[in-house]
């Protein structure tokens, strides 16, 4: 097995959080938010070369890759609330968020509650409230899918117990084939079906139908706040996409203020497996633009 790099711990709320970096620590921060059921391994062939230019920071979400499992439910406000503590606890007053899937609703909220904070935003595969289970997804086998995870009993039985986000969904939503190598990451956070808690949560805090309506009440208020906007915006969108399709993209960036649409060709969920270098030369090209970060010289300029 080849197991992954050990990674800093920082205390956080009666627990620890794990988080890589990259980078000049003097330079504009980036702040990297992944999904479920992954970790910030997901960003590993993107932190290298952002790291030319800024002070990157990749976070493992709290019961997710190297960090901490409290006793908590893993709701929506519970992560909200680890992550607020993560970015404290750090010194981190501002930063340019890089996000997909659930790190894409997180950093939403973010932005929304602390909008000082965040400088700029890439993002990709993102969640936002759904009228109906039509919207979820492009594919009606993966919407019958996570019907069945958020039916009790059901659910339980196929994530804690079967391990389905990661020995399922995660291999299915990315073009190229996982090695037994990667493979073994992703699974080392979840051993037991104990463990795999944060996995089943997530599914269940999609906000679908107004359900569940604390999740959809905030989310709706983040989406909003994300119209309202005028910090610079970078939306990434694979082909046929999962969450999001190249045409669900370019409607949604046309509804936005100073947001620059990259669609990445062949592409499912997981685009960061898919796509590392495109995403990090454009995610480079807009921190370039940042103010604080005019004049400086890139290494990855085209």
């Amino acid at each position: 097995m080849n197991a992954d790099v050990q990674l800093p711990l920082v205390n956080v709320l009666g627990t620890q959080m794990a988080y890589r970096s990259a980078g000049d620590v003097d330079a504009p921060v980036v702040l990297f938010l992944h999904g479920n059921p992954t970790s910030s391994y997901i960003w590993r062939n993107i932190l290298p070369a952002v790291g030319r230019v800024a002070h990157c920071i990749a976070p493992d979400l709290v019961g997710f890759g190297q960090s901490g499992k409290p006793a908590i439910e893993y709701r929506f406000t519970d992560h909200a609330r680890y992550l607020d503590a993560f970015l404290d606890t750090l010194g981190i007053t501002k930063a340019y968020v890089v996000a997909q899937d659930w790190g894409t609703a997180f950093a939403f909220d973010l932005a929304a509650r602390r909008p000082e904070l965040v400088t700029g935003l890439a993002f990709m595969e993102f969640i936002r409230p759904m009228t109906s289970w039509a919207e979820f997804h492009q594919a009606e086998p993966a919407r019958d899918t996570f019907r069945k995870f958020r039916t009790p009993g059901i659910g339980e039985e196929m994530i804690l117990q079967g391990n389905a986000f990661v020995e399922h969904v995660l291999p299915a939503s990315i073009v190229r084939p996982l090695s037994e190598d990667e493979m073994d990451v992703y699974r080392a956070p979840f051993p037991t079906p104990e463990s795999r808690i944060p996995t089943w949560r997530l599914p269940n805090e999609l906000p679908i139908e107004g359900s569940p309506a604390d999740v959809w009440e905030r989310l709706s208020t983040a989406h909003a706040a994300l119209r309202a906007s005028t910090y610079p915006k970078l939306l990434f969108a694979g082909d046929p996409g999962a969450l999001v399709s190249p045409d669900h993209a370019r409607a949604f960036a046309a509804q936005l203020r100073n947001c620059r649409l990259v669609l990445l060709g062949a592409g499912r969920h997981y685009l960061q497996e898919d796509h590392p270098d495109t995403i990090a030369r454009e995610v480079v090209r807009e921190i370039d633009r940042l103010p604080a970060s005019r004049g400086s010289q890139s290494a990855m300029a085209a």
